[in-house]
């Protein structure tokens, strides 16, 4: 879409138009925001880090294991594992534990915002695009009823412009904002129940190593 195809498109869609390109906007900063930390900051590789992190752990050798996390320390897996490993020395077996469980309740947040906004973006642009089509409706029922013969095809093009132009531009921002919902949802899922899944063995492989520690010879 040419330079001159793009304004005439925003025009004859009229100002609504604009409106939903503030939000299309607002949609892909968000998602940028969200694909660099869900993708590239909080990530890692669960399974070939947890190897790692458990080998270390097998062997007795906690720092080594810490060491590993350091390794990958924006990560959200590496940091609630390193919060359990750095308390896996006491006595009290529910100290890991909390320690797990309070980094995961501060992480939450940070992998879950703003994620919704691109629903709630997405849920927007169909609405104004709507909105949009009424209007046009509107423009070209006035067309018919009010204005002079001379001028009824002009205004009734409008009218058909407004309506069809606002309504594809809506659908053009919300689909993509519900697939990169989507995409960063699940993948924001996925992160979290690598999270549990990973930390619960990560305690009952200290445990059971504990419980065999201390059995008599």
């Amino acid at each position: 879409m040419g330079t001159e195809t793009l304004g005439s498109f925003f025009k004859d869609g009229g100002a609504i138009m604009y409106v939903i390109a503030f939000a299309s906007s607002v949609a892909l900063a968000i998602v940028l925001d969200r694909f660099y930390y869900i993708y590239l900051h909080y990530s890692v590789n669960a399974r070939r880090f947890m190897k790692k992190v458990q080998d270390f752990v097998a062997k007795g050798q906690f720092e080594q294991a810490v060491k590993v996390c350091d390794g990958s320390k924006n990560a959200a897996l590496s940091q609630v594992i390193k919060a359990g490993l750095q308390r896996a020395n006491r006595s009290n077996d529910r100290a890991m534990q909390n320690a797990v469980d309070e980094t995961a309740l501060e992480l939450l947040p940070k992998l879950t915002q703003r994620t919704n906004l691109l629903q709630i973006i997405a849920n927007i642009a169909t609405l104004l695009g709507l909105l949009g089509t009424i209007f046009g409706i509107i423009i070209a029922f006035k067309a018919v009823a009010e204005v002079d013969p001379s001028m009824k095809q002009q205004v009734l093009t409008r009218g058909i412009a407004v309506a069809l132009y606002t309504t594809a531009f809506g659908l053009m921002v919300a689909i993509p904002s519900l697939v990169c919902h989507a995409l960063v949802e699940s993948s924001t899922i996925r992160i979290i129940d690598e999270i549990d899944e990973y930390s619960v063995k990560l305690i009952n492989q200290i445990n059971s190593q504990r419980k065999t520690a201390k059995k008599p010879a």
